[in-house]
């Protein structure tokens, strides 16, 4: 029987929706049965499929595996846990093929969806927009896939656990660490861990609760770290760390309750990784700091900016065989991690490892990266069907005045003298993300009126949502 998606859960780099509005158990059966019959048309049989913690997972979970089996591919169902280790499920195991997680991420408590992987590989895109003609048309195999059970959370936690091999344990015994689970499904994964680590760790939230009680899980919002800022800060801790909803993305404050950027991060797992691979590729999108990408050149690596979205950041390190990724919005992906999957986890494991082999503490990687001036990102609305036309106009108004140094992978990045400003459409939601960065207030300023001035030329304005 066919089945028509709202075609707005269709996104970019997954599926998603609100529960009980735009997403519900029919859909997630449909998702299940397209997704099956793709997988068993390029030779596949068994899949993963984990969720998260919020209120409407175990529903969309259940008719999920329904749908999936129904299209006769086999089922590994691993239950509650983060995004990365359905990751780690699917890439470890020989019998497996493909996975689901259904999650939330770091959006809204009534929102869920699905991230998917096939044989390795993320699988967005043009890819995702066929399981909707799929499901529309009734374009399904039938059959009758058998299910099993399989708890993978010890074998992933040793796996993060890897992360400090090598490293002298008197050292990490030293090390006094506040965590942030933010009742999302990081939670039971983070009490283990923490158990296996040396040190002094600090739990908070650990508890998983899809009503998200405490603070809403997404360490991009400061306002979301408050919890974490006050523990390091009471308990005179070396660092923080926070986790978004199902754990694929990090966020850290240092000893000083001071927000380490995306980028930040980047850069002290740069030194780190570059030590041990001179000269390889470290692949940042193009919302981060020009300052990562020299620092990068610096340590005698390979800068290479990218799209942003955490999809094609993978895709790409695969594609160029770097060790190291990262995004802006706390998406740190390591090559030796599952295929290079982003895991906020592990993330965190690697900046215990990499501080101790740097010799340096968080706070003191932290001080020393340069000072700039920039903003948040700005986001305003744009109607759909125009976004990414705004974006062609800007483009071919910046070829034809030759003006500044251009880079269009991804939206339009502009440098001049007084630093670069950033203008692209987002692939999820009808907006467009503004960024600029200066070494001063004033060519802040200047690189803004840029950006001001152009949509201006398109009949648009930004308003004023502020900068930092």
């Amino acid at each position: 029987m066919a089945h028509r998606f709202d075609p707005t859960i269709l996104r970019e780099y997954d599926i998603r929706g609100v529960v009980g509005q735009t997403l519900g158990a029919d859909d997630a059966h449909a998702v299940g049965r397209s997704f099956a019959t793709v997988l068993r048309r390029a030779g596949g049989r068994k899949l993963a499929v984990g969720y998260d913690g919020r209120l409407g997972s175990p529903m969309l979970e259940a008719a999920l595996v329904a749908g999936v089996r129904a299209s006769g591919v086999d089922v590994v169902r691993i239950g509650m846990g983060p995004t990365p280790m359905l990751y780690y499920a699917e890439a470890s195991a020989q019998d497996l093929d493909g996975g689901i997680q259904i999650t939330g991420s770091h959006n809204p408590a009534d929102h869920n969806g699905f991230k998917l992987v096939m044989q390795g590989g993320a699988f967005f895109g043009p890819n995702i927009q066929a399981l909707g003609r799929m499901a529309a048309q009734g374009d399904w195999l039938d059959g009758a896939g058998a299910c099993e059970e399989r708890d993978v959370l010890p074998a992933y936690v040793e796996r993060l656990l890897a992360g400090v091999a090598g490293i002298d344990r008197a050292a990490l015994a030293g090390l006094r660490i506040g965590w942030d689970a933010g009742n999302g499904a990081a939670g039971p994964a983070l009490e283990r861990l923490t158990a296996a680590l040396p040190g002094e760790h600090h739990l908070l939230f650990t508890k998983v609760d899809g009503h998200f009680p405490n603070h809403h899980p997404d360490p991009t919002v400061e306002a979301n770290l408050a919890d974490l800022k006050a523990l390091v800060l009471a308990r005179h801790l070396d660092f923080g760390v926070a986790f978004d909803g199902d754990a694929d993305r990090i966020g850290v404050v240092d000893a000083r309750g001071r927000v380490i950027q995306g980028d930040q991060l980047l850069a002290i797992f740069a030194e780190d990784v570059l030590r041990a691979r001179p000269g390889a590729t470290v692949i940042a999108d193009v919302k981060a700091s020009g300052a990562l990408f020299a620092r990068i050149a610096e340590l005698g690596g390979r800068p290479l900016m990218w799209k942003s979205g955490h999809s094609h950041i993978k895709s790409k390190m695969k594609a160029v065989g770097a060790p190291l990724g990262g995004e802006m919005s706390g998406h740190v992906f390591f090559a030796d991690q599952f295929y290079g999957f982003d895991d906020g986890l592990y993330a965190a494991v690697r900046l215990i490892a990499a501080s101790l082999r740097l010799g340096r503490s968080v706070t003191r990687l932290h001080d020393a990266m340069p000072a700039m001036v920039n903003t948040p990102e700005l986001r305003f609305h744009v109607d759909e069907a125009r976004k990414f036309a705004v974006i062609e106009e800007v483009r071919d108004r910046l070829a034809a005045a030759g003006d500044g140094d251009v880079v269009a992978i991804d939206g339009v990045r502009v440098t001049t003298p007084d630093g670069w400003w950033l203008l692209r459409a987002s692939n999820t939601q009808d907006v467009l993300v503004a960024r600029a960065e200066s070494t001063d207030a004033a060519g802040l300023a200047r690189l803004l009126a840029r950006i001001d001035a152009q949509l201006a030329a398109s009949g648009l304005s930004r308003g004023d949502p502020g900068g930092h």
